[in-house]
């Protein structure tokens, strides 16, 4: 995929790896040509400390949070840590920002706020923070948008916007929305299977958790999806609308379409056929050269 390239990402859950092999995934990815890793924040690793380690084990590559939730810790912290890494890694990290949702606020045992509020004060206190530190890397603050509100309200205030489990038909109203000088990183599930039942199975198992979530109900409705497209796993056509399946030319002119719909960087989460820990790098291999 080097026919006008732009920067590839890459986001998997990497808590199942052992430390060793999580730095030598980094070390792989930089090697292929990997600009980020977007490191999730689950239910495993504390990912600044993540990232932490796996800017120790590389050279070049970028690490981000993708995404650190707003509830997991407060401003004044994330701004530290953020200048923290960014100074120790001559500018290499980057801060992704988001508000995940009520469910896992309310299990860490805080009040939901409305999210457009609470994502552009938690930005604004982060930008404000005085943080005592040598040098002058300020780290990029990217958050996770799709909603037309939520994107107006924050677009003047980050370096970039994360979108999920959208098309690119989403992508392309989304960069009208935002001003170019803000990047618009794509994260799109991969899955280089080409038999069309087994990589809807494993596309709706990988999908299973989102589906459940009223919001993103909403965001694919505007993309002209119904509710009968929701129930059952997910109907074929979101379901190929959401992963891009098949061989890795195919997946290629998905990622194609995002970028030409203005997607400035390509976040990959390379689905493995085989199922287990390990992402799929025979298909980001194909992918990043």
């Amino acid at each position: 995929m080097n026919k006008s390239r732009i920067p590839i990402g890459v986001m998997f859950n990497t808590d199942r790896m052992p430390a060793a092999s999580l730095a030598q995934f980094a070390k792989t990815l930089e090697s292929i040509g990997v600009d980020t890793l977007w490191v999730p924040e689950l239910f495993g690793r504390e990912p600044f400390a993540t990232a932490a380690y796996l800017l120790t084990h590389t050279e070049r590559l970028r690490v981000a949070t993708g995404i650190a939730n707003v509830y997991a810790r407060d401003a004044v912290a994330a701004a530290a840590g953020a200048r923290t890494l960014a100074e120790f890694s001559d500018g290499r990290f980057m801060l992704g920002l988001g508000v995940s949702n009520a469910g896992l606020a309310k299990a860490r045992g805080h009040a939901w706020d409305p999210p457009v509020e609470k994502l552009v004060s938690y930005v604004e206190a982060v930008r404000v923070a005085q943080i005592s530190v040598p040098g002058s890397h300020e780290a990029e603050i990217h958050v996770a948008a799709h909603g037309p509100k939520m994107l107006e309200a924050v677009h003047q205030l980050v370096d970039g916007v994360s979108t999920f489990l959208q098309t690119p038909d989403h992508t392309a109203v989304v960069r009208t929305r935002i001003p170019e000088s803000v990047s618009l990183n794509v994260t799109q599930m991969c899955l280089m299977c080409e038999d069309p039942v087994e990589a809807r199975r494993l596309a709706r198992r990988a999908l299973g958790f989102y589906l459940e979530l009223d919001y993103y109900h909403r965001a694919w409705r505007t993309l002209g999806f119904e509710d009968s497209d929701f129930v059952d796993g997910g109907s074929d056509r979101l379901i190929d609308a959401l992963v891009a399946w098949g061989t890795p030319d195919v997946i290629s002119e998905r990622l194609a379409r995002h970028r030409d719909a203005g997607a400035t960087e390509l976040v990959v989460i390379p689905l493995n056929p085989a199922g287990g820990a390990e992402p799929d790098m025979t298909l980001l291999k194909a992918l990043a050269l």
